[in-house]
């Protein structure tokens, strides 16, 4: 499923970190391992796109930070239902990163239908990976048992939706391109108008089924949920009244509905962030218990990675294709600057304009006001990346971050998804608690007498971890090629 790619130190040390490989001159399907690392003066058109390696780093770390820092600041959390925070940047990064990395691979394709068959490999594996890491197999730090009842495991993560904007943005990348050799901006648009097409299709398909699909009422079986759960509930069986079309509000969308009648209830994720508004939670925006008379949806599942808001997120990578195909076709470093930048502006406003006028913010629901916001974000943090690291070759202040980026597989699997401090508490000192990880998480706290910034210092001190495990696997040579 997975392979260690190790490279000697005179082959250079290419690979494909997460999904894709950075290099501007790939014209195939598959990663090439003679790429040598980047020259100290960015002029060069052939080397390494360091700046993707970062922005693919970057976001790893920021969600370590706020996966395990979120809890003791709710604030960087996700958004309990509406709004924007730090942690919901995290997907549209990955994606738009994903689609970025799918425009130089696939800059030049000989075999339509091999790269095609690469890509529904790649995209299958992926996603049987994220099911392994998310489906509730492993339980994650502070529980040391693992397995799951196949009945109830998770099917959608945040790598299956990586895999399914992946496969998309790369089968339009691979057959829906206008044979047009680019020399101006209309050639441009017309070369990639079926795309701009596609995008806009898939857009109206995700506007007109959450708006005017028909939610109809719907019951859930709260069983498996904790004794002191069921007791607030009264009994196993909840009735969520609907009856409605186009609502946003956690228990009556359209993006709900849809998972729950392919996916089933049971496999949806268990713990939904809307778990923490102010109808669920005394502590909100954080978790805690629910208040009297808060409605019985509040402990019904939802899948924050859902198949229809999938679908949209899936722009997100189409959005990253442009941003690639400015790499491609742009040479002076100056314009793809202003290009980048100028096309980010309008995405920002677009989602700004939408969020005031009706169409919220929100990540659960991937709605077009949070599509078009954090693609635009992603667009902005890419060219200051591309500036400082590209352009400017100031890359000792990112070295981690582009470590990071470089195994970016490894980095998300054991750290954002918990397997290595799972195992290392496995080891400890008469009582589970007195493990390494906790031990030492405890000790920042002692020191800095504080809870919240003891755990905020651990995170940093984790992500600074995680950048020279990474840093070690470069120098060895070693990349995990998915």
């Amino acid at each position: 499923m997975a392979s260690i790619m190790a490279v000697s130190a005179d082959a250079g040390g290419d690979r494909t970190p997460l999904l894709h490989d950075s290099n501007l001159e790939y014209s195939g399907g598959e990663a090439e391992p003679d790429i040598p690392p980047p020259p100290m003066i960015s002029t060069n058109p052939k080397q390494r796109l360091v700046s993707l390696d970062v922005f693919r780093g970057l976001t790893v770390a920021l969600m370590i930070l706020v996966d395990d820092a979120g809890g003791a600041f709710p604030s960087i959390n996700h958004a309990p239902w509406f709004g924007l925070t730090l942690a919901d940047f995290v997907m549209p990064f990955f994606l738009f990163g994903v689609g970025v990395s799918a425009s130089l691979v696939f800059k030049k394709v000989e075999n339509r239908l091999e790269a095609t068959k690469r890509v529904m490999a790649r995209s299958i594996k992926l996603f049987l990976l994220g099911m392994i890491l998310q489906g509730g197999y492993f339980h994650g730090r502070g529980d040391l048992t693992y397995g799951i009842d196949l009945e109830k495991i998770r099917v959608m993560g945040v790598l299956q939706r990586i895999a399914i904007g992946y496969m998309l943005a790369s089968t339009l990348e691979i057959w829906l391109v206008n044979n047009y050799a680019v020399n101006s901006t209309i050639t441009f648009v017309k070369r990639y108008s079926y795309q701009t097409v596609a995008g806009i299709l898939i857009g109206v398909i995700y506007m007109g089924l959450l708006y005017g699909l028909y939610v109809p009422d719907w019951n859930f079986d709260a069983s498996s949920l904790r004794m002191t759960q069921r007791t607030l509930l009264g009994s196993n069986s909840q009735t969520v009244y609907c009856g409605i079309r186009g609502s946003l509000e956690p228990p009556c969308t359209a993006v709900g509905f849809i998972d729950r009648v392919i996916i089933g209830e049971n496999h949806l994720y268990q713990r939904p962030v809307y778990r923490r508004t102010k109808e669920c939670s005394v502590n909100s925006p954080d978790y805690g218990p629910p208040p009297p008379n808060s409605p019985a949806w509040c402990l019904a599942p939802f899948d924050p990675e859902g198949i229809l808001s999938s679908l949209m997120a899936a722009i997100t990578c189409l959005v990253g294709l442009h941003y690639g195909h400015i790499l491609v076709h742009c040479k002076d470093q100056k314009q793809r600057i202003v290009i980048w930048f100028v096309s980010s502006l309008p995405l920002l406003m677009l989602g700004y304009l939408l969020s005031v006028t009706g169409v919220p913010l929100s990540k659960p629901l991937y709605t077009l006001s949070y599509m078009f916001v954090t693609a635009g974000a992603s667009g902005v943090l890419l060219t200051v990346i591309y500036y400082i690291v590209d352009t400017r070759c100031i890359r000792k202040p990112t070295l981690l971050f582009q470590w990071m980026g470089m195994n970016a597989l490894v980095v998300y699997a054991l750290a954002a998804c918990e397997i290595f401090p799972a195992a290392v508490q496995g080891v400890y000192w008469r009582s589970p608690e007195n493990n390494l990880v906790d031990l030492s998480e405890r000790l920042l706290q002692w020191v800095f007498h504080s809870d919240k910034w003891g755990t905020l210092i651990f995170v940093f001190v984790e992500i600074l971890f995680w950048g020279f495990v990474a840093g070690f696997l470069h120098l060895k040579r070693v990349y995990i090629k998915f």
